[in-house]
């Protein structure tokens, strides 16, 4: 029996971050000596499942603060971008720390999903990770969070990068009510797909990759279809796990969030992004 390609998104232990954003419980959080040997064990133990998995993986690390700081997060990306079986390996970051690590990886299957914060970096130390980026070729995109603060640095950024770069912005606590119409028509000119972020996308019901070539997995290797349902399916250390995997509908009301509904079947989200879906980089395959 062929397995369909199955994507991962990963969320270990790790809950810490060396950035303080005001709206993030894990702002300037330094994790102890016990969770970061939890999370190097869990980090480990999924690389290895990942490199002996019966499926053609992608896998997105989204976890809780800042994780591509850390070697050893580093090291699993470059490890796993080499396996004939992986179509991409992608992370969520501030893009604080060093890329010298790209060094030992398969650039081609690297993607990179990039937050600028402008109240934690200055826009030079952030541009230059990007170019940095573009001159490796690693497929990226580079995203804002759309509060009324940073419209400034938000058109700064954009000017700056080139038109090959996508600059995504993230509604301000996914509030549509929060923005002017010329505030919406201005943020929808520097991201043809903002009008995504403002919504609560009626998901109840309806077909999704989550449970079947989607899931969200913790730790331990417990997986849900999301990371936003609490549905266990199963654990993919267990050796009957892939059985466990098959078409569902949501069950939850609603997804504002673009990891969740993009993987909604009605949005078709899933062919805008096409490749660079991991690292919400419609242009993948063109040059950043």
């Amino acid at each position: 029996m062929t397995l369909p390609p199955l994507t991962i998104h990963y969320r270990g232990p790790l809950a810490s971050c060396n950035y303080g954003c005001p709206y993030c419980p894990f702002a300037k959080r330094k994790a102890t000596r016990r969770e970061v040997l939890e999370d190097s064990a869990a980090l480990e133990r999924f690389v290895a499942w990942a490199e002996t998995a019966p499926f053609a993986l992608s896998v997105l690390f989204t976890p809780w603060g800042e994780a591509l700081a850390y070697p050893r997060y580093q090291a699993a990306m470059a490890r796993l971008s080499h396996l004939q079986h992986l179509q991409k390996v992608a992370i969520q970051t501030n893009l604080s720390g060093a890329l010298g690590w790209l060094d030992q990886a398969h650039i081609q299957s690297i993607g990179i999903w990039a937050t600028y914060h402008p109240t934690q970096t200055t826009r030079p130390r952030f541009l230059k990770r990007c170019a940095e980026l573009r001159a490796r070729g690693v497929s990226f995109s580079v995203g804002v969070v759309g509060a009324r603060e940073h419209f400034a640095e938000i058109e700064a950024v954009r000017a700056a990068l080139p038109a090959e770069v996508y600059l995504w912005v993230n509604a301000f606590f996914g509030r549509r009510a929060y923005y002017t119409p010329e505030e919406l028509a201005w943020l929808s000119g520097i991201d043809p797909h903002f009008e995504f972020d403002t919504v609560r996308h009626r998901s109840r019901d309806q077909a999704c990759a989550g449970g079947y070539t989607l899931i969200s997995v913790d730790g331990d290797g417990t997986a849900r279809p999301c990371h936003f349902l609490d549905t266990v399916i199963g654990n993919i250390y267990d050796a009957d796990f892939a059985a466990r995997l098959s078409p569902r509908p949501c069950t939850r009301h609603s997804c504002d969030c673009f990891i969740g509904y993009a993987h909604l079947e009605r949005l078709e989200l899933r062919e805008v992004f096409g490749a660079g879906l991991l690292e919400r980089n419609p242009f993948a395959g063109v040059r950043n």
